[in-house]
C-alpha cells in the first residue's frame, strides 16, 4: 500500500451477509444492524420460518437424492449422496410432524405430500432400499409405501 491510498473502510459481517458496504463498524453501526435483523425477525409469523425451513431441506434433499435438474439429462446423478439425504429427509420429516398441528392443514399437507415424495425418491435410489417402516423419517411418518 502506497502512503497515499487510503485503505478501503472495513465491512461488517452482517453487511457482508447482505452483500452491502459498509462505512463503519463501530458499536453503533453494530447495533442498528442487530436492530433491523431483530425486526425484520419480528415481522415474520412461525408458519412462514417453519415453511421456509422445511422447504430449504426439501431442496437439499432433492439434490441428494439425485433430483437436481441442472445440466444435461442424468446430471442430478452426479449429486446423489444418499447418506445426507436420509439425514435431511430425516429432519424434514420431524419437523413436518411437530409442526403440522400449528400450520394447520392448508400449509402442513404440502409440506407431507412434498416429505412422501422425498420419501419414495429416497427408496427409489438406493441400491438396497430399507424395509418398510424404516427408511428416512418414517419414524415420524409411519411407513412409505
Amino acid at each position: 500500500m502506497t502512503a497515499n491510498a487510503s485503505p478501503e473502510p472495513p465491512v461488517s459481517a452482517s453487511a457482508e451477509a447482505h452483500g452491502a458496504q459498509a462505512t463503519t463498524t463501530g458499536p453503533a453501526h453494530l447495533h442498528e444492524s442487530v436492530a433491523e435483523a431483530t425486526r425484520d425477525i419480528a415481522d415474520v409469523s412461525a408458519g412462514e420460518v417453519i415453511s421456509t425451513a422445511a422447504v430449504h431441506l426439501m431442496s437439499a434433499a432433492a439434490v441428494k437424492c439425485g433430483l437436481a435438474e441442472d445440466g444435461p439429462a442424468g446430471a442430478g446423478a452426479a449429486y446423489l449422496d444418499l447418506d445426507e439425504a436420509r439425514k435431511l429427509i430425516t429432519a424434514l420429516a420431524a419437523l413436518v410432524t411437530a409442526s403440522a398441528p400449528d400450520l394447520g392443514d392448508q400449509h402442513a399437507r404440502p409440506l407431507r405430500d412434498g416429505l412422501r415424495s422425498l420419501q419414495l425418491a429416497f427408496r427409489e435410489a438406493s441400491p438396497y432400499p430399507d424395509p418398510r417402516g424404516e427408511g428416512p423419517g418414517e419414524k415420524f411418518t409411519g411407513p412409505v409405501s
